[in-house]
């Protein structure tokens, strides 16, 4: 008896001293490691090489209060054990971020990586980032350490599990077959996103505008919207985030934000916000501009501050902001928008802001969590996000259709226009042709029988008495001013601007010779006109001169106000035989490149008009042939003379011939006013 009870003794002490272990092929179904006596636990600083955990002597048994933080992972050890004569397998079920698995054996320590954010090239399990692969040879023993690490925290973590060799296959199938249709959409919304972005480049790269550029932005980022739902399946073709896991969680977010952004300014042009709502298009303007902000802030923040708990509490803030104003802006834009394609934004944005509205309303109640419920499906709440989306899509890609249909409407329309207005023009020039030689016709007749009425009064004045000799002077200086050689010159002057067609200039030259024509004819039925008055015929007939002769003739005019001109009376067309004598005779023989003539009128004392020119002087001038002889400087004498006698004032007259060492100058003539 005292034998038998040593033995038993000694067979439990043998038993409990042995260590823990986990027979890999007892394992039928599936094991949870928490809460077993064979696994300890080790949470340390997340730099801790393995070389060193190996050597650590703190480990505890495991159980739920092991969590991970951004800078705490967790290990586990627990020995492995394959009893049989058989090579096995055994998976690990973890969904932490990064798993590192050291498997420690008399062959040597093996290294297996994988998790969510380890990137594809990195992970010893390329079809599934949350079960690793242990291989077990017959009759080995081994030690695992696992490492669990996480960017973010979870406040539920989910403790690893051991899945048999036929529950990891059956748990695969399962998810495949449950995520078929899941996946499936998410690849035709890839694609269909993708064809109508071809379309859309091809347009903005011919025709350069923001409206296709808006909408290629907001197409772009639903596409990398759409890889970073694929890269939480289980799919693998083109998978490009697989590749760049740690990036895809912190932009999640902000790349919706980013193409409702992009959508915004999209709006903003497609309706033409822009150029007729001032006050909507700033709104609107102002909350693009914030999406754009927030996108970048809160990539920025989860990059660098990570927590799912606050993660969730932003989402849900930031979106009981954004759709209801959403939501308003959609009524404004309804209330005040008048556009024809203000049917498809309606039938678009409602698509959108049902399925917006439904997933973060599914989002914040769990509904789709629930086994009865028609959301229960994988990945619910992003594709019914992605339905609303396309369906926006497809009605904002018939929208640009039907605006590049209206667009070269309007752009035929034009062309009618423009061609019907190119022909009113011809007609409108042709017509304009005839009334400008009705008008030329008709002044010509004008000019020829105001020439004749001047003929006969001047004739009718020579014959009265002396009392009416002062007009029969002022008819025969105007006679000698506007001889016929003058007006052959100007209607010379006016038929070659016609023949240039140069019509505005003929219209004018003509209306300005009118114009003096009538002025004279105005002037000589009176004795005395004031010198504001004579002035304004001097500058029409000087203007005319100019014209006829070109850039070579400059001439001057120095005067004070008119106002103190009008002060002083003189006999009509005093001045103007003396400025056409200097023009005709003293500048128009002249050689000299530059011609010029200027009249002073000085009323500082008593009125001085000088009236000099640089032309080839008296001398030179009488020593020319002539075709008729100037006779109105002794007309202008005859009547200063005649006016001298029967006025108080005294006009005196003085001719002085401008030499310089002995070579003619010019003509300088000064008339003084006397009292």
């Amino acid at each position: 008896m005292k034998k038998t009870l040593l033995l038993l003794f000694f067979f439990i002490v043998v038993i409990y001293s042995l260590p823990a272990q986990i027979l890999a092929d007892s394992i039928t179904t599936t094991k949870a490691l928490v809460n077993q006596s064979e696994v300890e636990a080790l949470r340390i600083s997340r730099e801790v090489p393995y070389q060193d955990i190996k050597q650590n002597n703190q480990w505890q048994p495991y159980d739920s209060t092991y969590t991970t933080t951004k800078d705490l992972a967790v290990w586990l050890r627990f020995n492995l054990e394959n009893t049989t004569e058989d090579t096995i397998s055994t998976h690990i079920f973890t969904k932490d971020q990064y798993i590192d698995i050291y498997i420690k054996s008399e062959l040597g320590t093996e290294h297996l990586k994988n998790g969510h954010l380890v990137s594809l090239s990195d992970r010893d399990n390329k079809t599934e980032s949350y079960f690793t692969e242990i291989v077990l040879p017959p009759s080995q023993k081994s030690v695992c350490f696992i490492k669990l690490a996480n960017d973010y925290y979870f406040s539920n973590p989910n403790p690893p599990i051991l899945y048999s060799r036929i529950n990891y296959l059956d748990f695969v199938y399962n998810a495949l077959k449950s995520e078929a249709k899941s996946v499936g959409f998410i690849y035709f919304y890839l694609i269909t996103l993708s064809c109508i972005f071809i379309f859309v480049l091809v347009f903005w790269m011919r025709l350069q505008q923001r409206l296709y550029f808006y909408y290629l932005g907001y197409l772009f980022f639903q596409i990398v919207y759409a890889l970073l739902v694929l890269s939480t399946t289980s799919a693998s073709v083109a998978n490009f985030f697989l590749h760049i896991p740690s990036l895809s969680r912190p932009i999640f977010d902000s790349v919706q934000f980013t193409f409702v952004g992009f959508y915004i300014f999209f709006i903003l042009h497609l309706l033409e916000i822009h150029k007729r709502y001032k006050i909507l298009s700033k709104v609107l303007y102002y909350f693009g501009i914030f999406c754009f902000v927030y996108a970048v802030a809160h990539a920025i923040f989860n990059y660098y501050f990570i927590h799912v708990d606050i993660g969730v509490s932003i989402f849900s803030i930031i979106r009981f902001i954004v759709l209801p104003l959403n939501f308003i802006l959609i009524i404004w834009i309804l209330y005040e928008v008048r556009h024809p394609l203000l049917k498809y934004f309606v039938v678009g944005q409602t698509l959108f802001f049902i399925g917006s509205v439904l997933s973060f309303y599914l989002a914040y109640t769990e509904r789709f969590l629930e086994p009865d419920s028609i959301f229960n499906f994988p990945y619910a709440l992003n594709i019914i996000f992605q339905i609303g989306l396309l369906g926006e899509v497809f009605c904002f890609s018939i929208a640009i259709g039907e605006n590049i249909f209206l667009l070269q409407k309007d752009k035929e329309l034009m062309n009618e226009k423009l061609i019907d207005q190119l022909q009113q023009n011809r007609v409108l020039q042709e017509n304009m042709n005839v009334e400008l030689d009705k008008k030329v016709n008709e002044k010509t007749d004008e000019l020829i029988q105001l020439y004749s009425e001047i003929e006969k009064q001047k004739e009718a004045e020579i014959k009265s008495s002396f009392t009416r000799r002062i007009q029969d002077m002022e008819m025969l200086a105007l006679q000698s001013q506007m001889n016929p050689h003058f007006i052959f010159n100007t209607l010379n002057a006016l038929k070659n601007l016609i023949m240039k067609s140069r019509i505005d200039n003929a219209v004018v030259y003509l209306d300005d010779f009118s114009e003096l024509l009538r002025s004279i004819l105005q002037n000589s039925a009176k004795n005395i006109i004031t010198l504001e008055e004579e002035l304004e015929i001097l500058e029409l007939y000087l203007s005319l001169e100019k014209n006829r002769i070109g850039d070579s003739f400059n001439y001057r005019i120095k005067a004070p106000s008119r106002e103190d001109l009008s002060q002083y009376t003189i006999p009509p067309l005093l001045l103007q035989p003396f400025v056409e004598n200097a023009i005709w005779h003293g500048l128009n023989p002249s050689e000299k490149p530059e011609k010029w003539l200027n009249i002073s009128f000085d009323t500082s004392q008593n009125l001085k008009i000088i009236i000099e020119d640089n032309g080839i002087g008296r001398i030179a001038s009488g020593k020319t042939e002539k075709m008729h002889k100037s006779m109105g400087t002794d007309i202008t004498k005859e009547r200063l003379s005649l006016y001298n006698h029967t006025n108080d004032t005294k006009v005196l007259l003085t001719i002085l011939d401008i030499e310089e060492e002995g070579i003619p100058q010019g003509t300088r003539i000064t008339l003084t006013y006397n009292n």
